[in-house]
């Protein structure tokens, strides 16, 4: 197999990262990881304030792919018994247009929620701009699990949607945003996930902060 590397960001801000580095684990994947270094480059990424898209990026062999659903499409090609997408067309389809939307939107729920797995927030005011991106993403698991009978969004294994939605299940438990007891169950599941609590070690032992992340609501 050929040798492969992820570059990746900060593990207690980069979602992107995250979503990247579940995907090539899901595969099955044997990467090493390359971090790229806190510069204001890579600030203004995960500040949301660049479109550069430093990371995720996935080198293998001789094949280079960036963005995480570029990766999500060559680790199936590459990988197809691994699962990442369903199995059923229908299923499919679903999954998909769910993980394109968390990919292309929710900007205001991205801004107003920035991950950071080592925050806790017992209290948190969501500004009313996000609180239509926090409802919607309410809604997509609450049609997934419905449809699919979970326990993960697309039936009984983790699929490329559950990888695009993980920082979201951060985000909701760092400023306490309330969920029924299905979508609850369902967050609490996924930040139990083995993968996940591998990936929140590293990011509680990075000594590296970004102070515009670290205000105190």
């Amino acid at each position: 197999m050929a040798q492969a590397t992820l570059t990746i960001s900060s593990k207690n801000y980069s979602s992107w990262s995250l979503r990247g580095w579940l995907l090539c684990r899901m595969a099955g994947l044997d990467f090493e990881e390359v971090f790229v270094e806190l510069n204001d480059e890579a600030r203004q990424e995960l500040l949301l304030l660049s479109p550069s898209m430093l990371v995720p990026r996935l080198t293998h062999g001789d094949v280079t792919v960036w963005d995480t659903l570029a990766i999500a499409e060559y680790l199936q090609e590459t990988f197809p018994s691994a699962g990442l997408w369903p199995a059923d067309k229908v299923a499919r389809a679903l999954c998909r247009s769910v993980s394109g939307e968390m990919h292309s939107g929710f900007h205001n729920l991205r801004s107003a929620l920035p991950m950071n797995l080592k925050a806790r927030h017992a209290k948190f005011k969501i500004f009313s701009g996000a609180r239509p991106d926090v409802e919607r993403v309410k809604a997509i698991w609450n049609e997934c699990l419905v449809t699919s009978g979970g326990p993960w969004l697309f039936g009984s294994a983790p699929t490329v949607a559950d990888a695009m939605y993980a920082p979201i299940c951060t985000r909701f438990r760092t400023y306490a945003v309330e969920l029924e007891p299905r979508l609850a169950a369902y967050a609490e599941m996924v930040l139990a996930w083995p993968l996940m609590l591998e990936w929140t070690e590293g990011a509680i032992a990075e000594p590296d902060e970004i102070i515009e992340l670290e205000v105190e609501f």
